[in-house]
């Protein structure tokens, strides 16, 4: 570097210049996340929230447009338990966000954003009560003007938030997952979190023909005939890499159209070399890159909630599929800043 450049480079970024954005699109950006002083907030200071987010003690969404919640309830697992610390995992990842860069937004700063806490279940062994809880509980925040974005728990969650969401008319879905969820009664119930699908179809809160499922991969194929009869769109882990991600985007946005859109993701869509922490990993899944570029590429669609789910800590001695989670969680939410149903 010749010296004439180098003392240019010192006068507009040293000395008084040293915490100076020039780039106007970046600039907006440490405006809303660097005090007068050029510092941050200290991402392992304070309480520990889903992605940093503002707490509400009082567990009410009241005036917020993304209301973030835990279901911590793991009662509808069919192999390895422990979803039920999965809300208290990924609130102790402590650096998710604040900026994505991709849709260029800073949800936790252009929207109303809370964590208003866990649902307050009646009982630790009904899970059917569980369910009515988790229902009532989705209710509330949607009463209050907001749209939920939940932790899990085990994929029988989604059931009842489903109940709360498609009440007065069925809605789409986008549901990544390694497996469809669409499976029948087994060991003498329908609720657990191989069928919640299938569940919210039959209760009319779900539309088929409007939902897709991508990354379904492993040894239940046999159990998941309900998606194809019922008119869901499936695409399997190994289609993925010679369908290519635009045109699995572009299915996804052509199943769901414009019409009110759920989005359910389950960690183990990932694959357990990335995201172990999980009750029922399967070898072959999506990586974090392909699942991050998925979720980017459905911006502006009408998504009216949202749950990231399974995460299951005890079985990670890493803390990555915590953290792979929350960033998920933190794309989604960016996501839903864009839709047409954000309250205003």
């Amino acid at each position: 570097m010749d010296k004439e450049r180098l003392a240019a480079l010192r006068a507009q970024f040293g000395a008084q210049n040293s915490t100076r954005i020039y780039d106007p699109k970046f600039a907006r950006v440490g405006q809303k996340l660097f005090n007068p002083a050029g510092t941050r907030a200290m991402p392992w200071s304070g309480v520990p929230t889903l992605l940093d987010a503002p707490h509400r003690p009082d567990g009410s969404a009241e005036g917020l447009q993304i209301a973030l919640t835990g279901l911590p309830m793991d009662l509808g697992i069919t192999n390895r338990p422990g979803t039920r610390f999965g809300p208290r995992a990924m609130r102790a990842i402590e650096r998710i966000g604040p900026y994505e860069h991709v849709l260029d937004c800073l949800p936790l700063h252009e929207a109303r954003v809370a964590d208003i806490g866990d649902v307050a279940f009646t009982g630790r062994y009904d899970l059917e009560q569980s369910h009515r809880d988790i229902e009532a509980h989705i209710d509330r925040i949607l009463a209050a003007g907001a749209l939920p974005l939940s932790v899990g728990g085990d994929h029988s969650v989604t059931h009842p938030i489903l109940r709360a969401l498609g009440r007065d008319r069925p809605v789409g879905l986008i549901h990544i997952d390694a497996h469809c969820d669409t499976g029948g009664s087994t060991d003498g119930t329908r609720f657990h979190h191989g069928g919640p699908m299938r569940n919210a179809v039959l209760d009319g809160v779900l539309d088929p023909e409007r939902t897709i499922q991508i990354g379904i991969r492993g040894s239940s194929e046999y159990l998941w005939e309900f998606s194809t009869v019922s008119g869901m769109s499936v695409i399997h882990a190994e289609e993925v890499p010679h369908l290519g991600m635009v045109e699995i985007i572009r299915r996804a946005r052509a199943v769901v159209g414009d019409g009110p859109t759920y989005l359910s993701f389950d960690i183990d869509a990932v694959d357990p070399g990335f995201a172990p922490g999980t009750g029922t990993p399967e070898v072959g899944g999506l990586t974090p890159r392909e699942v991050l570029e998925l979720l980017r590429g459905l911006k502006g669609l009408n998504l009216i909630g949202a749950d990231v789910v399974e995460v299951s800590p005890e079985y990670d001695a890493t803390t990555n599929t915590a953290h792979v989670a929350a960033q998920v969680m933190f794309t989604i939410l960016s996501l839903m800043t864009f839709s047409p149903s954000l309250p205003a």
